[in-house]
């Protein structure tokens, strides 16, 4: 059992790595009547074809949505200079962060009976690769992370404004940059535009500790940036990590029948994550500053795509940078990963006040992902797109619920006005309308629909039962499962299949029957999150969860930019409550070279905490410098070592630590999602089960 003093986690702030999983493929017929369903290349023995109702609809996408306009592929292809000849990019550790061939076959064929024909589009708009001018003296590398780094030419040296998600990719852009461009000058400041970690976990790929403490190197970022990097996902990190698994799925090959691109960019590189922290600041809502000769004007934005994000403006160069406010489609008001629901209105607000402010005479807008827009007349067109994009979401579905539509109703009901559904630069490459919309009602109005049944509502597992056995057992709902999938009625076909495979997690014929209504819901999505999570669902429930799938997003860097509280809080999220039943203890930490202290009370099953306070008669008091107290928050050494040797005082009873300890949980993100899947390899993990304080802790599965 884990104790306190073995400390050591993962932290959630993005998964950094696609693993593949290798299956046969061949020849597979589903025994239904609709022949579309017999598929060739399959990367799933089970996995089945898009039947002749998804084909349908896609062709009524091909048919519908605006393909004339290719104003995109040329404004994409503008400025090319020279391309990435690296096409896989090795990291430090041995294995790929970056594999460009795993995505030729997205243009192998024009379409694909299986991806939307949108999602197919963006997927080719995303296979560029390379080095590109923005304009003299403004580059990017582009393709080579989920966002692009960009290079801005300042009086000594170069600018790095956003520094993608490993320190590899970024390493391997600086030097094809360098190669064609940089003629040997240094990097001389770095600039996140974002607390989100495809945008800083690449600085120790450009720079090091050194050039930052001597003065070489600044880092600038947006008020609130380290706080928000930490506190925005660490505390449910955890399942933020195993939700990714079916936003961003990482479980799927990438494949015309799997994983096809994921609208911002490709894929999360897998490499070494890192952070330098700023040295500077942006405090101000509108603040100019001379950045190595280049005059920039920052605008904060916080609590729009992120709480801690701002835009810049180049006067001299009539530039606009959008950092994430902008991208080529509708980002997340609600992420599929797990965030704090974001604001549709504020978001607009802010890029109305971008138009105003710099949109007028701006000449050339770029960001942190996708490729930038030329022309004043072009950037006003897309921001006012944009901005009308979320206001309208915002305003559209509050005026529906002021009329008693609900949380569970809206995705049904809003609709996204005619006059954008025909523009690209609003579809739903990211985030999609019908996520967002249940967003909106849920930071105004919570989760309840105001049905009282749904205040306190049973476990599905509990109510499953009820369900089957009122429609008349398994077989009547097979039967009818098998019938509705053969209409191409496939949310009809989840509705009673999930509530069997609820009831009977042990039935792998419902599961599989679950599984073909899913993919071929998949396979109808523009989105790439929706798409990715019913193929995921679909694949755990044909194929459980495989035992390798574990991800290591844990950085030394982070970890150390946690606060000590930060640190408490989380140990108190990982520590079973139940166990410490009875339990009253009063502690106090103490850490000399920052002159912090904190009271630690645990008491009613819950541990709590307060900065600035010391309890008067603590049952024990730890003394830990916090350079220190962060070796053993990387599990690098253990505090009873630290104790041992001197490096830790203690006053009182430190047999407290192990007694707490034994409640510690460390979590592992392979919890099951879809009902009767496990951990290939071990015995079925069912939710009751998880709840159990018997069975936890769930660590270190075979």
């Amino acid at each position: 059992m884990k104790t306190i003093n073995k400390f050591q986690y993962i932290l959630s702030f993005f998964i950094s790595a696609s693993m593949l999983i290798s299956c046969s493929s061949g020849d597979y017929s589903s025994g239904s009547d609709d022949a579309n369903l017999e598929v060739s290349g399959h990367f799933d023995p089970k996995g089945k074809g898009p039947s002749s109702h998804t084909i349908k609809i896609l062709d009524e996408a091909r048919r519908t949505l605006p393909f004339s306009d290719t104003r995109d592929f040329e404004e994409n292809e503008k400025g090319f200079i020279a391309a990435m000849m690296e096409r896989q990019i090795k990291a430090n550790a041995g294995h790929i962060a970056w594999d460009m061939d795993a995505f030729n076959f997205i243009d192998e064929q024009e379409e694909y009976s299986s991806v939307h024909p949108s999602l197919h589009r963006i997927a080719k708009l995303n296979q560029n690769y390379g080095l590109y001018e923005v304009i003299p003296g403004i580059y990017q590398v582009r393709g080579i992370d989920l966002a692009q780094i960009t290079f801005i030419r300042g009086k000594k040296g170069w600018i790095a404004y956003d520094v993608l998600v490993s320190a590899e990719t970024a390493a391997a852009s600086w030097r094809l940059f360098q190669e064609h461009i940089g003629g040997g000058l240094p990097i001389t400041t770095v600039i996140y535009s974002h607390n989100h970690g495809d945008h800083w976990g690449g600085v120790r790929g450009l720079i090091t500790d050194e050039d930052v403490a001597s003065g070489r190197v600044q880092v600038i970022a947006p008020d609130g940036f380290m706080d928000h990097l930490v506190a925005e996902n660490v505390f449910a990190g955890n399942a933020m990590n195993r939700r990714l698994f079916y936003q961003y799925g990482l479980l799927l090959p990438r494949s015309p029948y799997g994983y096809v691109t994921q609208g911002l960019g490709h894929l999360i590189s897998q490499g070494s994550v890192g952070l330098i922290a700023p040295t500077k600041l942006i405090t101000k809502p509108i603040e100019e500053v001379m950045v190595d000769g280049v005059r920039m004007i920052f605008q904060l934005t916080p609590d729009t795509e992120a709480p801690a994000e701002m835009n810049t403006y180049f006067p001299d160069m009539k530039a606009l940078w959008m950092a994430e406010n902008i991208m080529h489609g509708m980002h997340n008001i609600y992420t599929l990963r797990g965030a704090p629901v974001r604001d549709a209105l504020n978001w607009s607000k802010y890029i109305n006040e971008a138009l105003y402010l710099f949109g007028q005479e701006a000449e050339v807008m770029f960001a942190s992902h996708h490729w930038p827009r030329w022309g004043n007349e072009r950037i006003q067109e897309i921001l006012r797109a944009q901005r009308d994009a979320y206001a309208h979401l915002n305003n559209q579905v509050l005026h529906h619920a002021n009329q008693g539509v609900t949380i569970n109703q809206i995705h049904n009901v809003y609709e996204v006005p005619h006059s954008l559904q025909k523009s690209w630069y609003t579809r739903d490459y990211h985030g999609s309308h019908q996520n967002n919309s249940r967003a909106v009602i849920q930071r105004y109005l919570g989760y309840w629909d105001n049905n009282p049944t749904t205040l306190f509502p049973l476990s599905p597992e509990e109510s499953a039962p009820l369900y089957v056995e009122m429609m008349g057992g398994s077989k009547k709902i097979m039967a009818k499962g098998k019938e509705l999938i053969r209409d191409g009625k496939y949310k009809h076909a989840t509705e009673i299949l999930n509530r069997l495979v609820q009831a009977e997690p042990g039935n792998q014929e419902a599961k599989d029957l679950l599984a073909d209504a899913f993919e071929q819901i998949g396979y109808q999505q523009e989105n790439p999150g929706l798409r990715n999570s019913f193929l995921a669902g679909a694949y755990e429930l044909r194929n459980d969860i495989p035992a390798s799938a574990i991800p290591n997003s844990s950085s030394p860097d982070v970890i150390r930019v946690m606060t000590t509280g930060q640190f408490l809080d989380f140990l108190a999220i990982r520590m079973d409550g139940r166990k410490t039943q009875g339990m009253k203890y009063g502690i106090n930490l103490i850490t000399p070279d920052n002159g912090e202290k904190y009271a630690i009370e645990l008491s009613n099953e819950t541990l709590t905490n307060i900065k600035g306070y010391v309890l008067p008669n603590p049952d024990l008091e730890i003394t830990i410098n916090r350079k220190d107290l962060e070796i053993v928050m990387m599990g690098q050494k253990t505090l009873v070592d630290m104790i041992k040797d001197g490096t830790t005082k203690t006053q009182g009873d430190p047999s407290i630590l192990a007694k707490i300890g034994e409640a510690m949980v460390t979590f592992d993100p392979r919890f099951p999602i879809m009902p009767g899947t496990k951990l290939r390899g071990s015995e079925t993990i069912s939710k009751a089960d998880a709840y159990s304080a018997e069975k936890l802790p769930r660590n270190n599965p075979e």
